[in-house]
């Protein structure tokens, strides 16, 4: 097949590769181009030391191992960007931190693992934020190299949107997967709480770090989390020929989003609406605010207390931002993080009863408040995914148009617990409709 890099997404290039239909090593020059080509100024990967020759080495040694096309595991070849908070064999761990990375050197995480065990290669440490958390890196938003491409994921959704690489994991305590998906034009997919391992990162909040990932279109996100989910099941047909139903979270929860986003989340409502799709507006989360601060809560108490031991040590090298959560979360008793904890279940509860009263699927909502901000200072404002991430729901952010400056909107569309599955075969459907004017 003709190399293009990178219009063809994850699902199209990994059953090229493992047909053979696609040569690995030709792709592989193709794409080693592109990054030599635009990663100077996009700065999405970390720095590595003779990157092309590795990387030719281990697919030469796929190649060898797996001669025959029947043979191939799915994602047989296909190069992956690894945040830099997951630890990868061979690779230093920095967590976007000043820290030395031997204070985080251990086993390998158990996803990076699982690619490698289905034939993905790795192609390098993507940019992290310090810590997962707010202190941005020096990566720029492909769309706009003087915009944020959000975070703390900005790495690897911005290696995907440049074409850097067909598939890249991040992470998700707050809104580090769907807001940089959002603002780089691409699908950032979140699943539900705990169905990809989280071991070996760097944890920023234990019991509300999620493992996502960044591909180019929902089949490819589909293909890659076939994979990477624990006890994937195809998705279910007993609504076959019944598109899903879609609520509209009325209410606070909608304030902080900008005259632009909202504006840019309707009309998507309204694309979807006009296509044939049932869109109804639900009152919820009157508590909205009391939830945020319940989850920033989390944030801080958890983060305080993983750092106890590299604050202590190390202090002098953590970012205003980050001694700013740690301080805040060491006044956090056992007691009151506890009290917080309990409410993830009650959201989900809640969220899950509306969804039942109203005999509604999945649930629409901006990714972000808008488009990307202008600057490199900060990396935007995470406050759009708080319910998703809390209740412990899949979610993922669907391009959706552009805005008046010509920058990526995104759609973000949450799904029921554990069914994870369902949530990626409803977005297929939504997909086309909600990308009219997308990246």
């Amino acid at each position: 097949m003709s190399l293009r890099v990178p219009e063809d997404g994850l699902a199209t290039v990994a059953a090229a590769l493992a047909s053979g239909e696609l040569p690995l090593l030709a792709y592989l020059d193709a794409l080693l181009a592109r990054i030599a080509e635009r990663d100077p100024t996009l700065q999405a990967l970390l720095p590595e030391e003779d990157r092309a020759g590795r990387l030719r080495r281990e697919a030469a040694a796929l190649l060898a191992r797996w001669p025959r096309p029947e043979d191939r595991p799915p994602l047989f070849g296909v190069p992956v960007g690894i945040k830099d908070i997951f630890r990868v064999d061979g690779f230093p761990t920095g967590a976007g931190s000043r820290l030395p990375p031997a204070e985080f050197a251990g086993r390998q995480a158990e996803a990076v693992t699982i690619l490698q065990e289905a034939g993905a290669l790795i192609l390098g440490k993507t940019v992290s934020t310090e810590f997962a958390y707010f202190a941005p890196g020096p990566t720029k938003n492909p769309h706009d190299p003087g915009c944020t491409p959000g975070g703390s994921s900005s790495g690897s959704a911005a290696a995907v949107a440049a074409g850097l690489c067909p598939l890249a994991l991040g992470t998700q305590t707050i809104g580090s997967t769907l807001r940089p998906a959002a603002y780089c034009g691409v699908v950032g997919f979140k699943p539900t709480f705990g169905r990809i391992s989280v071991a070996g990162a760097v944890p920023l909040a234990p019991s509300l770090d999620h493992v996502g990932l960044f591909t180019a279109d929902v089949a490819g996100a589909a293909c890659a989390a076939a994979v990477l989910c624990s006890e994937w099941r195809p998705a279910a047909n007993s609504g076959a020929g019944r598109r899903p139903r879609l609520g509209i979270p009325e209410g606070p929860y909608l304030e902080p989003t900008s005259a632009e986003g909202l504006a840019g989340f309707r009309a998507a409502c309204a694309r979807l609406a006009a296509a044939g799709f049932a869109v109804e507006p639900v009152p919820a989360m009157p508590d909205f605010s009391a939830i945020a601060n319940r989850h920033r809560l989390i944030v801080a108490a958890e983060a305080a207390r993983v750092h106890a031991g590299w604050y202590g040590r190390f202090g002098a090298l953590y970012s205003p931002q980050m001694r700013d959560l740690i301080e805040r979360g060491r006044t956090v008793t056992d007691e009151e993080l506890d009290r917080a904890l309990a409410g993830r279940a009650v959201l989900r509860r809640e969220l899950t009863d509306l969804l039942d009263r109203h005999g509604l699927d999945l649930w629409l909502s901006p990714p972000a408040q808008g488009p990307a901000p202008r600057g490199l200072g900060n990396t935007g404002d995470p406050v759009m995914s708080i319910p998703w991430t809390h209740a412990g729901l899949p979610a993922l952010s669907l391009p959706a148009g552009r805005s008046a400056l010509g920058l990526p909107l995104g759609l973000q569309v949450a799904g029921r617990w554990q069914e994870d599955e369902a949530l990626l075969a409803a977005a297929a459907e939504l997909e086309p409709v909600v990308s009219t004017g997308a990246p």
